[in-house]
């Protein structure tokens, strides 16, 4: 294949079909993918052993491109949650009658055509079909070659629902993923209406620079619990456990621990064994890394200046010891990704403050960022967490794939 002119025209052609269907027929639609999905978990996860097995199992990523029926269900399930959220199209937000005698509305439409540029995950192929077709959008989707079997198996089973609804299959198509189509996919503003892009600050940061197309960013998560001198310290050190090792491949994980200088000592002597048992290796600052020394904390490195603002994505964290609540505060305004941040503390005012003052997406006292997530949040499945503050941030999903469109309607009138 030379170019993607040909599919960039198909995918604007089916926005116009997917646009104008019913509330009743989308629901219809994603409840039916929902049972494919369960009828094909044989030939799901066939194809996604075939990706599997050119990933090392020593590669932490490996769990983000993991399809098992467990999780396959639970995509299935994820269908019937967005299948059962509101339309966010045709939703009247304005009305009046002008001076002039017009009419005159505004309510929400579809974006059109979407393009989702993404690495590794499958999982993404699924939400992103499912949001699109309830939001009433055409999706173009560019997975990555480590996922491509998965992709494959996954679009052809949508686009067998589709057909079987007298759909056109260009309604959700995959790219390929030959790199020089994505700045032919960037460029084409004629057919693309937004680009989303969700992976490493690498692919984000080239897709920002090169993209003719609006962008909206799901961005790297550089998240850091700080531990307030007044925390409860065994719920810290859950806390933080949590973060860091149930799925360190995900960017709602922890990156930074951030540790008052009075309860230090404390909360390392709870935490040490804890993330020793993940054989988490720490990037520790002079003053932690004394403290877990005497611990004989096995897997310890001094930290790097470049080791704080880092997104690990693997059993990795940096750790820091500070003064106090606005050093704290300075740290994370400095190193921030701007994604989740968290606080433990039993001090209310402070933690009211940190919720109030922190700049980002999603800000936490006494609880895991691991829970910075669509489904979790209740809006069924996410396309990623945006952390820019232009149209969406936080969690993307359902309720942000829409603009917005004026209707006037007249009789005469003119100005």
């Amino acid at each position: 294949m030379d170019s993607i002119q040909v599919l960039l025209e198909n995918a604007a052609k089916a926005s116009a079909e997917i646009r104008v269907l019913s509330n009743e027929k989308k629901k219809d639609l994603l409840v039916r993918l929902a049972a494919s999905l369960c009828e094909n978990i044989d030939e799901i996860v066939a194809a996604n052993k075939k990706d599997l097995s050119q990933i090392p199992d020593t590669d932490p990523k490996k769990d983000r491109l993991m399809l098992n029926p467990q999780r396959i269900n639970a995509l299935s399930e994820s269908l019937i949650d967005v299948s059962n959220l509101a339309d966010p199209t045709n939703k009247i937000l304005l009305e009046y009658k002008h001076p002039k005698g017009l009419f005159i509305q505004k309510k929400t439409v579809s974006l059109g055509v979407v393009g989702v540029i993404y690495e590794s995950r499958p999982n993404v192929t699924i939400d992103v079909a499912a949001l699109c077709i309830r939001s009433g959008n055409v999706c173009v989707l560019r997975g990555g070659s480590d996922a491509f079997f998965s992709n494959t198996c996954l679009v052809s089973i949508i686009q067998e629902v589709l057909e079987e609804f007298g759909l056109d299959t260009n309604i959700v198509q995959l790219f390929p993923t030959d790199r020089k189509f994505i700045v032919e996919l960037l460029s084409a503003t004629s057919y693309i209406d937004i680009i989303i892009p969700r992976g490493s600050e690498q692919l984000i940061k080239y897709v920002r620079e090169n993209s003719l197309v609006p962008v909206i960013e799901t961005g790297a998560g550089v998240c850091h619990t700080y531990v307030e001198e007044s925390a409860d310290l065994q719920k810290a050190a859950d806390i933080i456990t949590n973060a860091k090792v149930t799925r360190p491949a995900v960017c709602n994980a922890l990156d930074t621990v951030l540790v008052d200088q009075a309860v230090a000592a404390e909360l390392l002597k709870l935490l040490a064994p804890q993330l020793k048992e993940f054989q988490v290796e720490i990037f520790a600052d002079e003053p932690s890394f004394e403290i877990l020394m005497q611990h004989n904390y096995p897997y310890l490195v001094k930290a790097e200046p470049e080791d704080f603002g880092r997104e690990f994505l693997d059993y990795k964290c940096s750790m820091k010891v500070v003064d106090g609540f606005e050093s704290a505060l300075l740290h994370i305004s400095k190193y921030s990704s701007k994604h989740s941040e968290a606080i433990v503390s039993e001090n209310n005012s402070l933690c009211d403050r940190f919720l109030n003052e922190v700049d980002a997406a999603a800000v936490y006292s006494n609880a895991s960022t691991r829970f910075t997530d669509g489904g979790e949040f209740g809006l069924g499945a996410e396309i990623g967490i945006s952390t820019q503050k232009l149209h969406a941030r936080g969690p993307f999903a359902l309720e942000k794939l829409v603009t917005e469109k004026w209707i006037v309607k007249g009789d005469g009138q003119v100005r």
